[in-house]
């Protein structure tokens, strides 16, 4: 295959609607829009959700609850999947990362006590669990909050 050979998949590409381009186009004159109306007006339509007057959705539906937006989310990791380390190993949140164990930090990793660890390990995590610390220390290991 040579470069010049290239060409985009049958579909990907498509050729823009030229308007208001004479009457044999199928598009000139009021250029697909129609006589008068909202909608045949220069910056004309409605705004999204609009629905003509009636009351829309969004105000006919209830609202309830409350987000709260300083609301941190951890990424937890349970015990057994800490026993894939060496003994001895220093596990931290790049460590957890570059395994795979975890695929994203978001605001911290809090380790929890589901499962067994057959390892003694170092670790380092935003938060623990009581289970987990316990755990870790009748394993042999420490825990470190960061």
């Amino acid at each position: 295959m040579k470069l010049h050979e290239l060409s985009p998949a049958p579909g990907s590409r498509k050729v823009r609607k030229r308007v208001g381009r004479g009457i044999a186009t199928g598009n000139g004159k009021t250029s697909g829009r129609g006589h008068k109306g909202q909608n045949s007006r220069s910056g004309g339509g409605v705004r999204p959700g609009f629905e003509g007057g009636q009351n829309p959705l969004y105000r006919r539906l209830p609202k309830r609850g409350f987000t709260n937006f300083t609301r941190k989310e951890y990424a937890v990791v349970n015990l057994d999947r800490l026993n894939d380390f060496a003994e001895g190993t220093e596990v931290t949140p790049e460590t957890l990362l570059s395994s795979g164990i975890v695929k994203n930090s978001l605001d911290g990793i809090k380790i929890l006590g589901n499962g067994d660890l057959n390892v003694k390990l170092t670790v380092k995590a935003n938060k623990f669990s009581k289970s987990a610390v316990e755990k870790i220390e009748a394993a042999g290991g420490k825990t470190e909050v960061i």
